[in-house]
């Protein structure tokens, strides 16, 4: 009887540990898509994930940190496209979702200003086909939340038929995923584009507006043009090319690092925070770094990884306290004495000099670095790749501080850049435009 007693025990023990743990056995699980929807409630509209608000703080984000960007309180970021020929998109919804951020995944929708033709439907209905096959691998994972279909489709275009197509695109997602919303994002704001929208597009779930220096206008714009649902901001941030003052060569003007950090404050809440009706919330651009004019214009990181003072504003804004360590400040910046504004001609071969005046609020030692690059003349549209000018090198005679002695390039327009970190990850930069003669 013992025995039997004993072999009864062992195998009970057998049959116990060939199951699995509760806890273990739900780490297994697979989590299902979140559901997300929209609700209104006296002209009120809100955002829910899993029937809880959901106010968007986002940013655009196609290479960048996406741990700092949870790190600083964020909780969403856009993309452009599901592939963006670095990483998978399913590696960056893992990526998101281990980090407890939600996705805007972008579609690459044709843009006519690459020569891709809407009264062609047969192309039209291949470009169908290839967003159906994306949207069916990603529309389960549980980090997505929105897709947007496409991006600044109306820049340079004659052909509303797009908007026909955007529709369609939006017609298939809700058939194939009852789960999430639809956008597609707009180059500015006008009510030609409203009224297309509305007319053409009633499928969508929200109107994406990006917008730069005239941000603070845009919820008066949306209402005087008759937007009366949903929207978010899919892209805001540094004063535009487009829009600042250029020298007598025709070089735009980048306001410097400090400068753009107060106009992004200034913005968020004019343009965004203002709204609290209709705005569901936005995305800041750019979360990472690029080429656009200069390689410090949008990115409110440098290329090396560094924070800029922006950083701090987002930080601010989504947590309603500053960093405990804030980014160095630049006060001015000179070469030959004159300003970014004064159109700086110099001799070729002639000796100049440049001074930067920058703090840092904890009194952190600053470390500089100078940088002399030709005028870009590789100019997208849009946003569209740019390559990178290539420095150059041998001009700097002697360096002190925020104190530089170069030797004039040759001939040709020129940028000079200064850089200051503080020993953690943040920096300062600045450039001015100059011409040698």
């Amino acid at each position: 009887m013992r025995s039997i007693l004993v072999l009864f025990s062992i195998v009970c023990l057998i049959a116990c540990k060939q199951q699995p743990e509760p806890a273990a056995a739900a780490q297994q699980e697979t989590p299902g898509p979140a559901k997300v929807t929209l609700s209104e409630a006296e002209g009120k509209y809100t955002l829910e994930v899993n029937g809880e608000p959901f106010y968007i703080k986002g940013a655009g984000l196609e290479f960048g940190n996406i741990p700092a960007l949870a790190a600083h309180n964020g909780n969403s970021f856009r993309t452009w496209r599901t592939d963006n020929g670095q990483r998978p998109a399913l590696e960056i919804l893992d990526e998101a979702y281990a980090n407890g951020l939600m996705v805007t995944m972008g579609i690459e929708v044709a843009r006519e200003r690459h020569g891709f033709d809407y009264n062609d439907r047969e192309a039209v209905q291949a470009q169908l086909e290839d967003i159906r096959r994306q949207v069916l691998e990603l529309k389960d994972h549980p980090a997505l939340l929105i897709w947007g279909i496409g991006n600044e489709l109306n820049l340079h275009y004659t052909n509303p038929k797009v908007w026909d197509a955007v529709n369609e695109i939006s017609e298939m997602i809700h058939e194939v995923d009852p789960n999430h919303l639809t956008t597609t994002s707009l180059a500015g704001i006008s009510k030609k584009e409203v009224d297309y929208i509305k007319a053409r597009c009633p499928d969508l779930d929200i109107l994406s507006v990006q917008m730069y220096g005239d941000l603070p206008d845009l919820p008066r714009l949306v209402r005087e043009f008759g937007w009366e649902g949903p929207y978010m901001v899919t892209e805001w941030g540094a004063t535009g090319h487009w829009e600042v003052p250029t020298t007598d060569w025709k070089a735009p003007i980048e306001e410097h690092s400090s400068v753009k950090a107060s106009k992004y404050l200034k913005r968020f809440q004019g343009g965004i925070e203002a709204d609290s009706l209709q705005c569901i919330g936005s995305y800041v651009f750019l979360w990472g770094n690029k080429q656009e004019r200069t390689p410090t214009w949008y990115g409110i990181f440098l290329e090396d990884g560094k924070e800029t003072e922006s950083v701090d504003v987002m930080h601010y804004i989504w947590n309603g306290a500053w960093p405990d360590n804030r980014t160095p400040q630049i006060e001015s910046f000179t070469l030959n004495g004159k300003t970014a504004y004064e159109n700086v001609r110099i001799a070729s071969g002639s000796v100049v000099t440049a001074s930067a005046v920058i703090t840092d609020p904890e009194s952190d030692p600053l470390t500089y670095r100078w940088e002399v690059l030709p005028e870009s003349t590789d100019l997208g549209e849009g946003g569209d790749y740019e390559e990178r000018p290539e420095a150059v090198t041998g001009l700097f005679q002697s360096q002190s501080g925020g104190e530089l002695e170069m030797t004039a390039p040759a001939p040709g327009a020129y940028r000079l850049f200064v850089y200051a970190t503080d020993g953690h990850p943040h920096a300062a930069t600045a450039n001015i435009p100059f011409l040698v003669e």
